[in-house]
């Protein structure tokens, strides 16, 4: 239940830090960044094991950048004309970039560990196999929709082109659920209880934005 712990803490400072991000979004990528960096000193073995243990949950497991992930994504539910999409909505590509560039710590160190392995044709079971497939296509994802949040690249693309290509963040979000899924999956049916609990969490926020991104679907079809 860690990740629903750090969607809480993200959310609020989301909210908190809303006006911060807007006027100095430059500082919160150099954050990520330096976030990213530290990741890979504590990879080195150079920090020490409680600074690891948080940056493992933040980073290897993806758990801050997939939280900013899902606030992103729910921004676009919130009710038009509410306090809350008024005050997210207007940092929604600041958010995805930092969250993008978290992700590229968490892509670069299962890339390192698991590409030369897959690729040389070690022993990895169809699960690893597919989820690695997943984790690819997730990457070239992450990459276009990342450019294309920064406004310098937005502003030079024609409008409704910019909407297509940000349409494939439901693309992302949904692969990103397969790939935890395969990813967990060999742990939780053995019986671990930690990855059991990942997977009531991700599935839970899941299926919640996805009940209600189709709600919200058939309200536009009816006014329509």
């Amino acid at each position: 239940m860690a990740f629903l712990l750090v969607l809480a803490c993200t959310a609020a400072a989301c909210f908190l830090l809303r006006t911060q991000i807007k006027k100095f979004p430059a500082a919160f990528y150099l954050l990520a960044v330096a976030l990213d960096a530290l990741f890979v000193a504590g990879c080195l073995g150079l920090l020490p094991w409680f600074v690891w243990d948080g940056l493992s949950l933040l980073v290897r497991r993806c758990a801050l950048a997939f939280s900013l992930f899902t606030v992103v994504m729910f921004i676009g539910l919130l009710p038009v004309g509410s306090k809350a999409r008024s005050w997210l909505m207007p940092v929604r590509g600041e958010l995805s970039i930092v969250a993008c560039i978290l992700a590229l710590g968490h892509a670069a160190f299962y890339l390192i560990s698991y590409a030369p392995r897959l690729l040389a044709g070690g022993a990895a079971g169809a699960n690893m196999r597919a989820s690695f497939v997943a984790a690819v296509v997730l990457l070239a994802l992450l990459l276009v929709l990342g450019v294309t949040s920064f406004n310098a690249v937005k502003n030079r693309m024609r409008s409704t082109t910019w909407k297509r290509v940000q349409r494939l963040a439901y693309l992302f979000f949904a692969l990103a659920y397969v790939h935890l899924a395969l990813s967990l999956a060999p742990s939780a049916l053995q019986g671990g209880a930690s990855a059991q609990a990942s997977m009531v969490a991700y599935t839970a926020v899941f299926a919640l934005y996805a009940a209600l991104r189709a709600a919200l679907f058939r309200a536009d079809r009816r006014k329509a």
